[in-house]
């Protein structure tokens, strides 16, 4: 295991870029003492920790065609994009559970992160038991609009990428003087302000929320100076970067599973080909 913080965005079903990168890590057998999932980023961080090559993978791809694992038919029923029961309770306990066993011997620490929507602040969740803790995972996925809010010890979380969509000022203070990101968008990304239409959206919705409407209001920015930070970090030898060189066709909530599976081995061979570098990075002092 190497002492560094390893570090995964979100980005729904895009995704699949990190479960490419991650799987490609487990081939190598290379763990880091502390790992920090934001959104999809969590939830690929606990089949990753569990050592379940190619979980990530089919749990996204296997049940595109069932209105229960995701669609507009669950929001207007449940409150839920994606179905609360079957993504995080039928599947991991059923249909393809997680090797909890495995996820036990895990000697780091993993943080799931979320967005308090009362204060607007992320925070980040220690993962000790995917069982018992799945909720923590739940909360760091739940994407506004489309999701209920997770209610965890009395606090509402959100989506952990509305606070802090790339958390490596947290590894960083955290102790760790190597980090390696895994970003879901393409080198030379530039988040756009929110449109007016998803804004007023936000405001009506969370209207006894007020700091998630101003974090929406100001995202972009926010992540733009993330974005400037990180690449600080790369020029002084805190960080090591792997995402995608080119635009992905993935949306948001993709259902073509021949082009979810393009950006998935996308991932594998980028880590495949970051390989080398990596290790010389991660033997440096």
């Amino acid at each position: 295991m190497y002492e560094a913080g390893l570090v995964l965005e979100g980005g729904g079903m895009k995704g699949l870029y990190t479960a490419g990168v991650l799987d490609f890590f487990l081939e190598k057998d290379i763990l880091f003492s502390r790992v920090y999932g934001v959104s999809a980023g969590a939830c690929h961080m606990c089949s990753y920790l569990s050592g379940q090559k190619g979980r990530a993978r089919d749990i996204s791809i296997d049940y595109l065609d069932s209105w229960r694992y995701c669609s507009v038919r669950n929001l207007i029923l449940t409150g839920d994009l994606f179905n609360e029961d079957m993504c995080y309770h039928t599947i991991p306990d059923y249909l393809y559970p997680f090797d909890h066993e495995a996820y036990g011997k895990y000697q780091g620490k993993a943080y799931s992160v979320v967005t308090n929507i009362e204060t607007g602040e992320a925070e980040y969740l220690r993962v000790r038991d995917l069982q018992k803790e799945i909720d923590f995972i739940r909360a760091s996925a739940s994407l506004p609009l489309v999701s209920r809010n997770v209610k965890i010890g009395g606090k509402k979380y959100l989506d952990g990428g509305i606070a802090d969509p790339i958390p490596i000022r947290r590894s960083i203070l955290d102790g760790n003087r190597k980090n390696v990101v895994i970003l879901t968008k393409e080198e030379g990304f530039v988040r756009q302000p929110a449109k007016t239409a998803q804004l007023a959206l936000i405001k009506a919705r969370y209207l006894k929320y007020p700091k998630i409407y101003e974090r929406m209001l100001h995202r972009h920015t926010a992540y733009n100076q993330q974005i400037q930070y990180l690449y600080r970090q790369v020029e002084n030898g805190q960080a090591y970067v792997i995402r995608p060189k080119v635009p992905s066709e993935v949306g948001r909530i993709e259902k073509d599973q021949k082009i979810l599976l393009e950006l998935y081995q996308q991932g594998y061979d980028d880590a495949a080909g970051h390989y080398e570098r990596l290790m010389e990075y991660m033997g440096k002092e």
